[in-house]
């Protein structure tokens, strides 16, 4: 029975058992939710939310941190809805030169030993510059192609949770399961060992950054997708909510410890955090609080799960 409750394993279940708990209190509140098309709305946005906490995630696998995916999912958002929709060989350049962009930014904090918090805050201002540029007022359409994909109606299950749930499994087969992604992760927990061993770190961290700036156009278009339209803060508060789903869902800021599984339960679970706190009739001003608030909880309860593993 000790080993059924080990701190490991309510670790492990910490992210799930939050989903589950806002996902009844959600039920309670509004019991017409508990349909297809109640959790369809309810999870409208959380495919956009999952890709770009994935893209955090593979930033903190190497003990770094991304302050820009937002605006940088921002721009991309305005590329899809103008560039990619007039012009897609331009538009399909442009997003591939992006990619390219942050595993140079990759090499560039490895090289000059930067603070990666500094160079992506710098470039957060550098990716909304060129949002403006690119879409100076709200507006564009979205491809054609893109909206079909996001409004896909498939039977019995609605089409985010299938997203999400294809999202977290390719995504932990890849990073957990294979030896490349064993590569991937020592450079977060153990560098020098990877570096005695031959491999390089300054591949390894550009390769990081280029699979998050991938998943982050990704979430652009996917979000362009949903709204059918885009303007350059459309996604700048993606950057909290990727850092926040990534820890909600398991991560640490240091030693590569992620969970590709925990970080889409946690952009789910804050994605239905905000349906659930405009259920209480909340301020909209203070959604953002008591989101976070919903982070601290779970935080606090993993340190003194924590604590518990370290006595035994």
């Amino acid at each position: 029975m000790s080993r059924l409750l080990s701190p490991g394993l309510v670790r492990g279940l910490l992210p799930p058992l939050s989903l589950a708990a806002l996902l009844i209190a959600i039920f309670w509140l509004q019991p017409r939710t508990m349909s297809y098309f109640g959790l369809n709305l309810l999870l409208n946005l959380a495919v956009p939310i999952a890709l770009a906490t994935i893209a955090q995630m593979f930033i903190l696998c190497v003990n770094e941190l991304d302050l820009s995916i937002g605006a940088f999912v921002s721009l991309v958002a305005c590329i899809t809805a103008t560039w990619l929709n007039d012009t897609p060989l331009l538009g399909v350049l442009a997003l591939a030169g992006l990619v390219g962009i942050y595993a140079l930014l990759g090499a560039l904090i490895h090289l000059r030993d930067l603070p990666s918090i500094v160079v992506t805050l710098g470039m957060s201002f550098v990716w909304l510059g060129l949002a403006v540029l690119v879409l100076p007022t709200p507006g564009g359409k979205v491809p054609d192609s893109i909206r079909t994909l996001m409004t896909l109606k498939p039977p019995y299950v609605p089409f985010p949770i299938l997203a999400s749930v294809l999202l977290a499994v390719i995504v932990h087969l890849v990073l957990m399961r294979s030896a490349w992604g064993t590569v991937l992760r020592g450079a977060g927990g153990n560098p020098k060992s990877l570096a005695r061993a031959g491999w390089s770190i300054l591949r390894i961290k550009m390769t990081m950054f280029a699979l998050a700036g991938f998943f982050g156009v990704l979430s652009g278009m996917a979000l362009v997708g949903l709204t059918t339209s885009a303007d350059a803060n459309i996604a700048l508060r993606y950057t909290l909510l990727s850092i926040a789903g990534v820890i909600l869902g398991g991560g640490e800021f240091v030693g590569g410890r992620v969970s590709p599984i925990g970080a889409v339960i946690g952009a789910v679970t804050l994605a239905l955090a905000g349906s659930f706190l405009s259920f209480l009739k909340l301020n909209p001003d203070w959604q953002i609080g008591a989101q976070g608030a919903i982070l601290i909880i779970v935080l606090a309860l993993r340190v003194l799960i924590s604590r518990a593993e370290a006595r035994a």
